[in-house]
Formats: C-alpha cells, sequence, structure tokens
C-alpha cells in the first residue's frame, strides 16, 4: 500500500474479533482449571506410616525421587501410570491396586470378611493433612513389602530379556524401591476417597471390584451430554454449511480457467533451495520411524525376541518405542518447517539476503536436536548417566517429552530461529496488510507452534503428575492437535489462493471458520486426557463436554475433502494450459479429511466419552485412535507439503508419477491394515476383557499371549507401510542431486522474486 497505509481485512473484522473471543473464552476456563489443579491434587504425604509400628514407610521424597526415575529409565514408554504411557508393559497404577488388594486378603485369611476388610481400608483417606503423614495399615505395608519384591523379580531387574525390556533393567535396589514406593502412592491415589466425595482422587479409576471402585454418576452423565452437544453440534453446523456454502466452502472459483506455470519453470530462491534437504531428512526420519515401529509392534507378538534375536538386549522395547513416537514429531516438524521456509518468499513475492544461511543453521541446529536427544534417552534408558545428570541431558520421560531438558530448550530455540526466518521473508508483505488478512494469519500460527511447544518447560521430572499431566497435555493436544493442524489449515488455504484456485476472500473464510470450530471445543477439550491422573471432577466434567465438539470440524472438513479430488480436475488444459502439477498432493489432502474423521474424529470421540474411557484408556483402542490421528493426518499433511514442494525442487525428468502413486497406496492400505486387522479388532477385545476380567488383566502380557495371531496379522500391512517411504526418501534425494534448474530472474537473494504459480486463461464468477 502507498502512504504507510494498510490494505483492510478482506471480509469483515467480525471474523477476527469472533475468533479473538473464542479464544479469549477458552484459555479463561483452562485458567482456572490450572488453579483447580494446583488447589486439588493428590497430595504426596512427607511420610508414609505403618499404623502397627509408627515406622516411617517410605517418604514423600522416595516418591518423587521414584517418580524421576521411572520416567528417566523409561518406564512410561514401557507401561503406563494412570492410564497414559505404552502398551505393552503393565499399567502400574492397576497392576499395583489388584496386587496390594490380593495380598492383603491373604493376610487377613482370604475370607468374604477379609476382602470386605481390605475394601475399607483401601477406600479410608488417612492423609492428615496437619501432620502431612499417611498411615497405612499393616496389610498395605505387607503388601508394599511384596510387591517391592515382585516388580523388581519380574520387571525391572531380571535377569533375562523379555516382555521388551533388556536384563537388569534397573540394577540398583535403592532406586527400585523408590520406583515401588512412587506406584504405591498412585495406587493409593485410586483407592483413597477424596475429602468430602464417594470417589477416589482418580475418580474411581481403575475399575477394580476388590478395591469397590466402579463407574462414577459424572461419567455417566457427561457421557450422555457429550453425545447430545456432539448431535446437535454437527446438526447445526451442517445445517450452516448447506444454507451458506458458497461462503464457507473452496466452490466459488471453480469456474476460473487457468494456465499453470510449468513446475520446472519456476524460479526458487535460495532458502526455497535449502529445503530440499529439509525433506531428504523428513523422508530418511519417516523411514527409520517405521522400521522401529515394526519393531515395537513385534513385540508384541514375540516379546522375548525378535525373530530369534535378543534384541531387547540392545534395543528394548521402551527405547524403540521412544525412538518412535519422538521421529514422528520430528519428522512431522521438520516438514512444517521446510514448507513455511518455502511458502514465504512465494507469499511475500521477495527473499531478503542471507535466508539461505538461517535456513541452514536452523537445519543444523535439528540435526543436533534430532541425534542429541536420541542419543540421550538411550544413555538414561540404559544408565549411563548419572541419575542426577538424566533429566537434563538424557531423558525426561514423559511421553511425548521425553527429550532431556537441554534438547527441549534447544528445540523451542530452534523454532524461535524459523518464526525469525519467516519474519524476515514476509517483513515486506506484512507492512502492507492488515493484522486479519492471510500474511498474518499464516505468521500469527506460526508463532503459536514454539509457545505452546515451550509449555512443556513447565514440567519437572519431580513435579506431582496431576500437575505435570495438565501442562504435558498443553503440548500433546493444544500443540499437536490444535495449533499445528490451524497452522497446517492456512498453508494449504495459501497454496490453493498461490495456485489460482480460491480466491483470498474464500480462503480467509474458511480459515476463520476452521479457527473458531476448532478453538470451540479443542481448547477446554485439552481435559479430556486427564479424566483419572489425579484431577477433580469438573476437568472429566468440561473436558468430555467441549472434545465431543471436536469432532464438529472433523466432519466439515470431511465434506470439505471430496471438494480437494475436483479442484485440479477441473481446471487441467482448460484453454489449453498445463495440466494441474499437483494432483497427489490434492489427492494426500483428500486422504487427511478421511482420517481426520476417521482416526481424530470416530474412533477419538468413542475414547473420549468418559464411560468408555474408563474401562480403555491405556489400551490398543487409544493405539488405534493415536495411529490412525497422528499418521492418518499429521504424517499424511507432511507428505502432502512435501509431494507439493517436490513438483518444484525436482527437474520434470526426475518426477515419477508412479512413485508418487505407489507411495500414496501403500502408504494408506499399510495404514488401513494396522488399523482394521489390528488395532480396531484388538482393543474392542481388550475393551471387553477390562470389563469382564478387570482393567488389570487387559493390560497384562498374557493378554497379548493369548491373542499374539492377531499381532501376528499386522506384519503384511507393516511391510507395506514401510515399503511406502522408499520412494519419497529416492525422490528427495534426486532433489539434492539433480535439482530444478530454474533460478531466481535475479541473482541478489533479495531482489524480488515474479513467479506467479498460475495465469488467468479466462477470468471466472469473482468470489462473493
Amino acid at each position: 500500500m502507498t502512504n504507510g497505509q494498510r490494505r483492510p481485512m478482506v471480509i469483515s473484522p467480525l471474523w477476527l474479533q469472533g475468533v479473538i473471543l473464542t479464544f479469549v473464552f477458552g484459555f479463561t476456563v483452562l485458567g482456572y482449571l490450572a488453579l483447580r489443579v494446583y488447589q486439588d491434587h493428590a497430595p504426596i504425604p512427607a511420610k508414609v506410616v505403618s499404623e502397627k509400628t509408627g515406622e516411617t514407610v517410605f517418604t514423600g521424597e522416595d516418591v518423587l525421587h521414584g517418580q524421576e526415575v521411572f520416567l528417566t529409565y523409561g518406564l512410561m514408554e514401557y507401561g503406563s501410570i494412570y492410564g497414559h504411557g505404552a502398551y505393552l508393559g503393565p499399567d502400574f497404577t492397576a497392576d499395583y491396586l489388584h496386587r496390594e488388594a490380593e495380598e492383603m486378603a491373604k493376610t487377613y485369611g482370604d475370607t468374604a470378611e477379609a476382602k470386605a476388610k481390605v475394601q475399607q481400608e483401601l477406600q479410608a483417606n488417612r492423609f492428615d493433612p496437619a501432620a502431612d503423614a499417611l498411615t497405612w495399615t499393616d496389610g498395605q505395608v505387607r503388601a508394599f513389602e511384596t510387591l517391592r519384591g515382585h516388580y523388581e523379580d519380574e520387571i525391572l531387574n531380571r535377569k533375562r530379556s523379555g516382555a521388551g525390556m533388556g536384563p537388569g533393567a534397573i540394577p540398583d535396589p535403592a532406586e527400585i524401591r523408590q520406583i515401588t514406593a512412587f506406584i504405591a502412592w498412585t495406587a493409593w491415589t485410586a483407592s483413597a476417597r477424596r475429602p468430602g466425595r464417594p470417589y477416589s482422587y482418580t475418580n474411581n479409576w481403575p475399575p477394580e471390584p476388590l478395591v469397590g471402585n466402579q463407574l462414577t454418576g459424572e461419567a455417566v452423565v457427561w457421557s450422555t451430554l457429550s453425545i447430545v452437544a456432539l448431535l446437535g453440534g454437527i446438526g447445526l453446523v451442517m445445517g450452516l454449511f448447506g444454507r451458506y456454502s458458497h461462503l464457507l466452502g473452496w466452490h466459488s472459483a471453480e469456474e476460473r480457467r487457468l494456465r499453470f506455470l510449468p513446475p520446472g519453470d519456476v524460479p526458487l530462491t535460495p532458502a526455497q533451495r535449502s529445503t530440499a534437504w529439509y525433506f531428504f531428512i523428513v523422508a530418511a526420519l519417516f523411514l527409520v520411524q517405521t522400521l522401529l515401529g515394526g519393531a515395537t509392534a513385534h513385540y508384541h507378538a514375540d516379546n522375548g525376541s525378535f525373530f530369534g534375536l535378543d534384541l531387547p538386549q540392545w534395543l528394548p522395547y521402551n527405547l524403540t518405542r521412544t525412538w518412535h513416537l519422538q521421529l514422528a514429531l520430528f519428522f512431522v516438524a521438520t516438514a512444517f518447517l521446510a514448507a513455511g521456509i518455502f511458502l514465504a518468499p512465494l507469499i511475500a513475492g521477495r527473499e531478503p539476503r542471507g535466508q539461505r544461511l538461517l535456513s541452514f543453521v536452523l537445519l543444523g541446529a535439528l540435526v543436533v536436536v534430532v541425534v542429541g536427544s536420541m542419543a540421550g534417552e538411550a544413555a538414561s534408558y540404559k544408565g549411563w548417566l548419572r541419575t542426577d545428570l538424566k533429566p537434563m541431558f538424557g531423558a525426561q520421560g514423559w511421553e511425548y517429552l521425553d527429550l532431556g531438558r537441554l534438547w527441549q530448550i534447544l528445540l523451542v530455540g530452534g523454532l524461535v530461529l524459523w518464526c525469525l526466518i519467516l519474519y524476515r521473508g514476509l517483513r515486506s508483505r506484512l507492512a502492507g496488510e492488515s493484522r486479519g488478512n492471510l500474511p498474518y494469519l499464516f505468521f500469527y500460527s506460526a508463532l503459536s507452534i514454539p509457545l505452546f511447544y515451550a509449555v512443556g518447560l513447565v514440567n519437572q521430572s519431580h513435579t506431582n503428575f496431576a500437575i505435570a499431566d495438565f501442562w504435558r497435555f498443553w503440548v500433546v493436544h493444544l500443540w499437536v492437535e490444535d495449533f499445528l493442524e490451524l497452522f497446517t489449515t492456512i498453508m494449504v488455504a495459501y497454496i490453493f489462493v498461490l495456485l489460482g484456485i480460491v480466491s483470498e476472500k474464500t480462503a480467509t473464510r474458511v480459515i476463520y471458520f476452521d479457527a473458531l470450530l476448532y478453538s470451540v471445543g479443542g481448547v477446554v477439550g485439552t481435559m479430556h486426557h486427564l479424566y483419572f491422573s489425579g484431577t477433580p471432577a469438573i476437568h472429566m466434567a468440561l473436558g468430555a463436554f467441549f472434545s465431543a465438539a471436536e469432532v464438529i470440524p472433523l466432519t466439515f472438513l470431511t465434506v470439505e475433502a471430496w471438494s480437494f479430488l475436483h479442484l485440479g480436475a477441473r481446471q487441467e488444459v482448460q484453454g489449453g494450459g498445463t495440466q494441474f502439477p499437483h494432483r497427489w498432493a490434492v489427492l494426500y489432502l483428500a486422504s487427511v479429511g478421511f482420517w481426520n474423521f476417521l482416526g481424530a474424529g470416530v474412533f477419538g470421540f468413542l475414547i473420549n466419552l468418559p464411560v468408555v474411557s474408563y474401562y480403555e484408556i491405556g489400551t490398543q483402542l487409544t493405539a488405534n485412535h493415536a495411529h490412525a490421528a497422528m499418521m492418518g493426518v499429521y504424517g499424511m499433511l507432511a507428505i502432502s507439503l512435501m509431494v507439493f514442494c517436490l513438483r518444484y525442487l525436482l527437474r520434470p525428468e526426475d518426477w515419477s508419477e508412479r512413485l508418487v502413486a505407489f507411495s500414496f497406496w501403500a502408504l494408506n492400505l499399510g495404514l488401513a491394515w494396522m488399523v482394521f486387522a489390528n488395532l480396531f479388532p484388538l482393543g474392542v477385545l481388550q475393551l471387553g476383557d477390562s470389563v469382564a476380567n478387570g482393567y488389570w488383566h487387559a493390560r497384562s502380557i498374557d493378554f497379548f499371549n493369548a491373542h499374539a495371531i492377531i499381532e501376528w496379522v499386522r506384519l503384511p500391512g507393516d511391510v507395506l507401510f514401510i515399503a511406502s517411504v522408499v520412494p519419497l526418501v529416492y525422490l528427495t534425494a534426486v532433489s539434492l542431486l539433480r535439482p530444478s534448474r530454474a533460478t531466481t530472474p535475479a541473482a541478489a537473494p533479495g531482489s524480488a522474486v515474479e513467479s506467479p504459480l498460475f495465469t488467468e486463461v479466462a477470468p471466472g464468477p469473482t468470489a462473493p
């Protein structure tokens, strides 16, 4: 704009105001819930004393240090606590509680009266806040000593490999006792009744008849209201969509006749060319991630070896799963960073000096974080680091936030550097734009990525579990499920604008509409992860109700995914132009719509209902949702962005429709096989076993051994999935060895980039 004036918003400012108000409401509620967590979390007593002898059984410091050792040895990536963690090992909370009740019954004579006494003792809350002491009965003390030996012999320090853990995993008896103290404390919170309430600190989770834990009335009521909110919300949104789809959808510019510039003729800036290295690393990380996923899944079928090899001795289950999960986050995040760097010059029309150098500095930092964090996790789990050094340089051990604190800080710094790169690239465009227009939305969403990942720094490995889990899920949910998805929506919309397929007004409306829908349910819906982690019942109530609304935007986007399939086809060779060059990128986006609805929507809503989550949390139904949503949505989005950029990074003669087609179909069919032949049916069986035989039994290794055939059925799908990544590695490697010949018109990287991706052959109707 001239005279320093900014271009006004292309749509009504009411959209921006609505989004701001929605976010203010959501985060105000989250602030209140944070206050409640700090006020009402399950207490850790300064000491636990024996009612019979008055001696101290263990201290609060033992509990906190035991939690830290539990995490830094990777036990949350082997089993779980409160249902959160990995799936092969036991849920230690439920397992301890069940075994404790059995041991106490034996101590008291194993009669009906003894069992009633056990239930009464475990439900009684003998914590004295004034003395900061918890009194245990003789039965509880004896059970603690017995179970310490059980966990040492069967899991923590056994002499053989098995169940995915290496031999002698934790050799120090003092640390084993502290870990047992931590597990015992979680079991106490799961049975002792919250003061003034008829249920435990964990809302009566886990379901355990020996303790008298049953589904609470609140869980039933809020599950019912969640279904009402879901059905009503979908009806309302789909009604509005049917009435105003010409305003909200992608349809208004479908009749324009476009001539797409051949990808080989699109000149690239130095920073854009640097993204070829990013995408090669993305493909390489993805390949390693799939191989680790295959090994991790294999432990469910054959927990003592890997086709006869003693793999657990070198790569135990907790390490392969940690690397598998971390590399999923790394390859997706790296693809998003690369796509942002690639799009910035197209948005701004120029590239400032120094962008290429900064891009490579960022890439080097990412490599350091990936390699350093993986090495630190291995050193931490195998005991190669001193205990006091593990959280900083090794592993913090929280699921999804496993990496050591140093690597976490460096990753935040890298994301901040990325935002600086984007700001330098967009600054000339931002100066003339309204702060509610597309360029600013792109930049705002980029800023949210380091901001919400940095929230994870609030966590410490010795923070009270309920408090730590509250902040951890700000990262797991708000960062991954909300703001990364919002950033992706904006990138996809901007790509369609840059290609001339939709108008700027239409894309901006869709972004604001999606942001409203995501924020209505997604912000407060974060609490659906925290039903049973020691938080007050209000977290379950609000989490259940608002998380139901998360399915609504997924339903809307599924309807819109059909539009993605036709956008390119309607533009091909109209007016003699070049065929639409991004067919496969659009097909990947369409698959995102499918998996978003099925994996995040249907499978997510299924396990988010408190009445279902009560029995299935931490089972294969959780893994089913995680794989279908994480890979099906974010993985496919990452590959879609990679394929879009590769069309310009590769020479035309090196582009292969067949290789990309094979990768697309193998990836989707492999994921579908994984879900429908293994995870979902096994999860349903596990849910049934949880109801019939108890949650502790459904999470035992005996359950997996009894259904090993279903685990073996997964093998062909895993092979197909792994094979799908090989063409991507090849194409990204070719983009480095034989890059596109097109260069920027001017040699100086600070000059304007005149490289439109299309020309309009015949104008169509103007978007409303």
